[in-house]
């Protein structure tokens, strides 16, 4: 992660609110989202105002570990010091969101305030990264269509959401895929977001694994540790902590989590674990214990997935990543960023127009 070298004691700093406006009504365990809610921090130097760092606040209620109220009250503290140096060392951890926006839109002003945040062969536009197709949960036949769709976009790892609808018809549904498509041809991957009670999740993680999925994310809801090492030890199926992991913040913390868990492999939103600095304490951690990882955005706009994607580019990995959102909203900000043949392009012959970012009357012209 690039070493900022900004002069703190010239920064100045706002904040303005975004609603994302999905395309159409996507559906989860938690509910069907038609809405959601950003917020962007804008930062610069008082004596250059026209070159602006931005980074996004990308809050998801109900699994954010912080209220949007927080979200706005703490944004405000920042802003009104934003040359304090421990925002991004301690003083956000109870805030991953804000912490991870201004760990972006730092590096993006000291980077020149081109969006060009991590350098490599990615932003160069000659090195896609390879994602997994989002299949959004809704009715078995809208699932099949959603299904059929990402295979003929040329995606060979998809991800279902399941654990909203009854489990034999989201069974039946993973089987008519694995029946036509091998293990060998499409890679296909879960989500139960902890829908599984304790009681069921092993006979179901059984049923799935006769299909060979590459593995299921949360099945079961965070915070039953002891549950979810018995899980992970006997699951035929692997098993993925994502949700369980938000809220640990200390480098101890997160090595303890995976002593006692022993998971085959931990999901990272670096938007709800705290930013970049964040995930690479968690990639030390799982790296030292033959853990397997990969990157997902968590809704953001193409600003925040902008950074997620870039920075995920430097770590040299072959894995599908889950940063296949980009394309989820009718106002959405204007990038680079394309989804092409399952795999995310940084296209350098498109430009970036935060114009519709609107101000909050602060931030300058």
């Amino acid at each position: 992660m690039p070493q900022q070298m900004l002069n703190l004691d010239m920064l100045k700093a706002s904040f303005s609110k975004y609603d994302l406006q999905f395309l159409k009504p996507s559906g989860t365990s938690r509910g069907i989202l038609n809405s959601k809610r950003s917020w962007f921090l804008k930062v610069w130097d008082e004596h250059e105002p026209e070159c602006i760092g931005i980074g996004e606040v990308g809050h998801l209620e109900g699994l954010s570990m912080e209220s949007q109220n927080e979200v706005t009250a703490t944004l405000k503290e920042v802003c009104a010091s934003p040359d304090d140096p421990n925002w991004l060392d301690h003083a956000l951890v109870n805030v991953p969101s804000v912490r991870f926006a201004l760990e972006q839109a730092l590096i993006d002003l000291d980077q020149g305030a081109g969006k060009i945040l991590f350098p490599s062969s990615f932003t160069e536009g000659t090195t896609p990264i390879a994602i997994n197709g989002l299949v959004w949960m809704g009715p078995i036949d809208e699932m099949q269509r959603q299904v059929r769709e990402k295979i003929e976009s040329g995606f060979s790892c998809i991800k279902l959401k399941i654990g909203a609808l009854n489990f034999e018809e989201e069974f039946a549904l993973l089987k008519e895929i694995r029946s036509e498509f091998s293990e060998k041809v499409l890679e296909i991957r879960v989500d139960a977001n902890g829908a599984f009670s304790p009681e069921e999740a092993m006979k179901k993680l059984e049923r799935l694994a006769t299909l060979q999925l590459h593995s299921i994310e949360q099945p079961i809801r965070q915070g039953q540790q002891k549950k979810m090492f018995e899980l992970c030890a006997n699951s035929p199926l692997p098993i993925a902590l994502d949700e369980e992991l938000i809220g640990i913040n200390s480098p101890e913390k997160k090595e303890q989590l995976l002593e006692q868990i022993k998971p085959q492999f931990i999901i990272l939103k670096p938007s709800l674990l705290g930013g970049i600095r964040s995930c690479e304490e968690w990639i030390m951690a799982s790296a030292e214990r033959d853990i397997s990882m990969w990157i997902t955005s968590a809704l953001e706009s193409n600003i925040g997935l902008n950074a997620i994607a870039q920075w995920t580019a430097t770590l040299n990995t072959n894995m599908p990543q889950g940063l296949g959102t980009g394309q989820l909203y009718s106002n959405n900000i204007p990038s680079p960023l394309e989804l092409r043949d399952g795999h995310l392009h940084y296209n350098r012959d498109q430009q970036w127009n935060t114009a519709i970012i609107s101000e909050n009357g602060t931030a300058p012209a």
